[in-house]
């Protein structure tokens, strides 16, 4: 059996490769190294160097490597700098999803499974979000996702009474932090953990962005989960699709109570031995108390579960941080 990982060149998606392969699955990755490392592709997985805007270049990866399934990782992720790039994010996010569902159209591919977001649901004003809450997204990049996650149902309904239905499922998560294997790093340059890492390393201070929230400690919650289990339920959710079995049309993978930025801070603190008192500057526009998921429905369907503690998560990202030099 074989599956497809757009973007596994990435911190994501790489790590999803090398959980198909540890299930027994043989990855083959795409990907066009605008944010991935062409390093993070473990040797002997077969990689294709190129863009999922080239519905060609897909199709011909597909039928040449007898793929089953595509877990399509591939994006553009910034939220916030999609506000300044709309059209780029559309173009990545929207059409690239298109092509790929357009590629495995031609080449008879009927499983997928598609990487979201819980930015679809923009900032919920509950204290727990589950998958039935109403979608109102706050950036172009979450609109994004929201089309792609529209795209895989209006092609289900489509190809339902075909030879070739589509299936499909949609993983929505928050904050990806932390590491399973020490040649993979996230190198984003707007994430909160890569982010203090940097200041750390640096000699600088990190930031917390309001202390005045309500909250236990004042500082926002978020979910924060471990990027290996992750990993583990898009393998889950691939192996579901390819046995035929019933799936959602999305899963939260969230979880269930959050952590502040504080706590966050502290657990940086202990881990890396690294005595520090956060700047507190003032809180950013539209930041919400608190946004944590429910992963009820994937703890049920997916074998989601939160696997790590909070120093696990710190552990892990410092120590593959520190690794790459």
């Amino acid at each position: 059996m074989t599956w497809l990982v757009t973007g596994g060149a990435g911190y994501i998606g790489a790590h999803v490769v090398r959980a198909l392969a540890a299930a027994g699955i043989d990855p083959v990755v795409i990907d066009d190294l605008s944010s991935g490392h062409a390093s993070f592709v473990p040797e002997g997985v077969p990689f294709v160097e190129g863009t999922i805007l080239d519905q060609a270049l897909v199709e011909d990866t597909l039928r040449t490597h007898g793929v089953e399934g595509v877990i399509h990782v591939a994006g553009f992720k910034y939220a916030g700098v999609s506000v300044q790039r709309p059209l780029h994010t559309y173009e990545q996010n929207v059409e690239g999803t298109r092509v790929v569902l357009a590629a495995m159209a031609a080449a008879g591919v009927t499983n997928i499974v598609f990487s979201s977001s819980a930015a679809v649901y923009g900032t919920p004003d509950v204290p727990l979000v589950t998958e039935d809450l109403p979608k109102r997204p706050a950036s172009p990049y979450g609109e994004s996702k929201l089309i792609g996650e529209w795209m895989l149902r209006d092609q289900g309904v489509a190809t339902a009474g075909s030879s070739q239905p589509l299936r499909h499922t949609s993983l929505r998560y928050f904050n990806v932090v932390g590491s399973s294997d020490t040649s993979i790093y996230d190198s984003s340059p707007h994430n909160l953990f890569p982010l203090v890492f940097e200041a750390l390393l640096a000699g600088n201070t990190p930031k917390i962005f309001g202390d005045d929230y309500d909250t236990p400690d004042g500082t926002n919650v978020r979910d924060y989960v471990h990027v290996g289990d992750i990993a583990a339920a898009h393998v889950v959710a691939a192996q579901r699709l390819a046995a035929g079995e019933q799936v959602e049309p999305a899963y939260n993978l969230g979880s269930q109570n959050g952590l502040s930025v504080r706590e966050i801070m502290d657990a940086m603190a202990r881990v890396t031995g690294i005595a520090f008192e956060p700047e507190i500057s003032p809180r950013r526009p539209g930041d919400p108390d608190r946004i944590v998921a429910t992963g009820e429905l994937a703890a049920r369907d997916l074998d989601w579960a939160n696997r790590f503690s909070v120093d696990d998560m710190v552990r892990s990202g410092w120590e593959a941080r520190r690794a790459a030099g």
